[in-house]
């Protein structure tokens, strides 16, 4: 990784995570670039965010554990890279894991949802043992999205699940730019093609709104009581599209977008993740009590972040 490049993207956020008992430490960088985080998961595969899975972490400002949910084809350094040491700077116990197979070390997220609902829901059951917490806090980009909402809603996770944010959620699927209906006629002229490619991809296609998977969420309530919901989508995504599929409604169900809070934000479905201003929701969504405006000083790339 360029030094230039970390020296000029680093920047720190937040205050000191403090297991109970133990001394202040200095802060962890903080490297809004998914290119910074794609250099870090190819020289480390498989690993890790800095400041995830200190399994001897509690809070006492934050008794519930964070634990990040990555998307898509990514892993927990590739999504979590920036929101993982952030979290710890600001006193949470944070956990990521990679689930749904892990190819060559580095994509993840693509085995059958369902099948990574289950293994998340084991990630959750260890935490919650090792921390001695009663409830977690999920946080999940694109597909993590869907997958939480497996877990929590028919997994029976509810009851171990405090809040939920999720980045650039799939919840009801994705129109992928006007696919999907060509994927759904697909299905029906050439099963044994769609066969093949859900043996290939089988979370991507889980992922289109024609998918059995999503009509199964789809009957789901849209939120259930005790969890609290906040939905962070972006104007400028093109992956998980319409945008309005993305939010979730009820009583304790909030949706920001992005471009609403900092015009001159940019972002776009992979950036969202190492966007300044998506991040300070993230950290205002779990303490409301403490919430910051975002800073709109610094504009946000595509792709890039910032």
């Amino acid at each position: 990784m360029s030094t230039v490049l970390v020296a000029g993207l680093i920047g720190v956020l937040g205050g000191v995570s403090v297991p109970a008992g133990a001394q202040p430490v200095a802060d962890l960088p903080v490297v809004y670039s998914t290119l910074a985080a794609v250099a870090a998961s190819v020289q480390q595969p498989g690993a890790a965010p800095v400041g995830a899975n200190d399994w001897s972490c509690r809070s006492d400002r934050h008794p519930d554990p964070v634990v990040l949910v990555h998307g898509t084809h990514a892993n927990m350094m590739v999504n979590w890279n920036a929101l993982s040491p952030l979290l710890k700077n600001n006193g949470y116990c944070v956990f990521a894991l990679n689930y749904g197979g892990l190819r060559f070390g580095q994509i993840g997220g693509t085995a059958d949802v369902r099948a990574s609902a289950a293994e998340l829901g084991d990630f959750v059951d260890r935490v919650l043992a090792a921390t001695g917490a009663e409830k977690v806090d999920l946080i999940g980009h694109s597909q993590g999205g869907p997958l939480i909402r497996y877990y929590t809603g028919i997994l029976d996770g509810a009851d171990k699940v405090h809040d939920v944010v999720a980045l650039a959620p799939t919840y009801r699927g994705s129109s992928a730019l006007g696919l999907d209906p060509w994927v759904a006629q697909m299905r029906s002229a050439a099963p044994e093609l769609a066969a093949q490619l859900d043996a290939l991809d089988t979370a991507a296609m889980q992922q289109f709104h024609s998918s059995q998977f999503i009509t199964e969420l789809d009957a789901l309530p849209d939120t259930q009581p005790g969890l609290r919901y906040t939905t962070i989508v972006s104007r400028y995504d093109i992956v998980a599209t319409p945008m309005h599929a993305q939010f979730r409604h009820g009583p304790d169900a909030r949706n920001i977008v992005i471009q609403d809070v900092c015009a001159n934000d940019h972002t776009d479905h992979l950036a969202l993740a190492y966007d300044r201003t998506a991040l300070r929701e993230v950290l205002n969504a779990l303490d409301p009590r403490s919430a910051v405006p975002p800073d709109c000083a610094v504009p946000t790339l595509p792709y890039l972040g910032g």
